[in-house]
């Protein structure tokens, strides 16, 4: 699942802003949320439909697309995940960035 990936590589830092789509709410993630007990990890829920709340919405993936994957082209599957992996990476060193898509939601931090 895929938040067990980001807890695996996140570690002791990881904030998920959750918006309430259906399909988060699958037996398997209700689970895996309920054992969070303990776990350094922080859910944030947000209305099922508020993409001008979420940060990521708001600002994150139109700067991937738009902005690091926007002159990448007709890769493969493997290659394109490897990209979006290098540029998610260099997003990560940028924090005054990543603040701008809360500001930009109209969030505090």
């Amino acid at each position: 699942m895929f938040l067990q990936h980001l807890l695996r590589h996140a570690g002791a830092r990881l904030l998920v802003i959750w918006d309430g789509s259906p399909i988060h709410w699958r037996a398997e993630v209700q689970d895996f949320v309920a054992g969070l007990d303990g776990q350094p990890i922080v859910l944030e829920p947000l209305p099922g439909y508020a993409p001008d709340l979420n940060p990521w919405d708001a600002g994150g993936w139109q700067h991937l697309k738009h902005g690091e994957l926007g002159n990448v082209g007709r890769l493969n599957l493997a290659a394109l995940h490897r990209e979006l992996d290098l540029a998610i990476g260099r997003l990560r060193q940028k924090p005054e960035l990543i603040q701008s898509f809360f500001h930009a939601a109209g969030l505090a931090l």
